[in-house]
């Protein structure tokens, strides 16, 4: 067993932002911006529209995939003088197909108290909403372009639990008509566009059927995919597809 005693009163919060909608931001992230010394965010051009809306003023700074090992060092430097400092990716929690890893793993090592506030993220909202079984899932996040991405899609169609991946738009129906080689047309699947964005729309039914469909549409926004694992069981018409 092995006891966190933190050597600093400095702490780092990750804290989650809107997927879109800003008012899904909590009461207690909202104040904890208010709070801390410093706020670092993987690309402040969007953050600081946050914190206009709800009249933060803070120092902030970007901390991003292609910065953080250098600044890192310059994070946990101010935390162990006793900063506090918060931490913000794009949209979403840190951490979840963001930037955040790397951070928190050093300030566990330099044992910095890392506190990380439950908000929002694009996920759940879409497994809840697709009506296929959500008490078992696995999160794959983004795919891969090039490398080991048919190994990724073999282990997915083989999957016995719900699988939920996001997809860029210029890729989504590519990834479907790899998906309809390996499992097939009856599939059910669930399709998340834009999620609490004014153009929200939620696309459900069989694989077939949707990749036929979306295949005539022009594709656009971000997605979140739920797919039925393969040994689901439900009455298939569950589903009717629409937005």
């Amino acid at each position: 067993m092995c006891i966190f005693v933190p050597l600093t009163n400095g702490k780092i919060y990750l804290v989650p932002t809107p997927i879109g909608n800003l008012e899904d931001i909590t009461l207690r992230a909202l104040n904890i911006l208010s709070k801390v010394k410093m706020i670092f965010a993987e690309d402040t051009r969007i953050t600081i529209k946050l914190l206009n809306h709800y009249k933060i003023d803070k120092p902030l700074k970007s901390l991003h995939a292609h910065n953080e090992h250098k600044m890192i060092k310059d994070i946990l430097e101010k935390v162990q003088m006793g900063a506090t400092i918060a931490y913000c990716s794009d949209a979403g929690t840190p951490g979840i197909s963001d930037p955040g890893y790397l951070l928190v793993r050093e300030a566990i090592k330099s044992r910095i108290p890392v506190e990380t506030l439950p908000g929002a993220t694009a996920f759940v909202p879409a497994l809840v909403n697709s009506g296929i079984p959500c008490d078992r899932f696995v999160f794959e996040g983004f795919l891969p372009a090039k490398k080991g991405r048919k190994k990724r899609l073999k282990q997915m169609a083989e999957e016995e639990r719900t699988t939920i991946f996001y997809e860029s738009p210029h890729r989504l129906i590519k990834t479907l008509e790899e998906l309809h080689q390996l499992v097939g047309p009856d599939r059910q699947i669930c399709i998340a566009k834009e999620l609490t964005k004014m153009h929200e729309t939620i696309f459900r039914g069989k694989l077939g059927a949707l990749l036929q469909d979306l295949s005539k549409k022009s594709i656009k926004g971000e997605f979140v995919v739920v797919l039925q694992s393969n040994d689901t069981k439900f009455i298939q018409d569950t589903f009717s597809k629409g937005s």
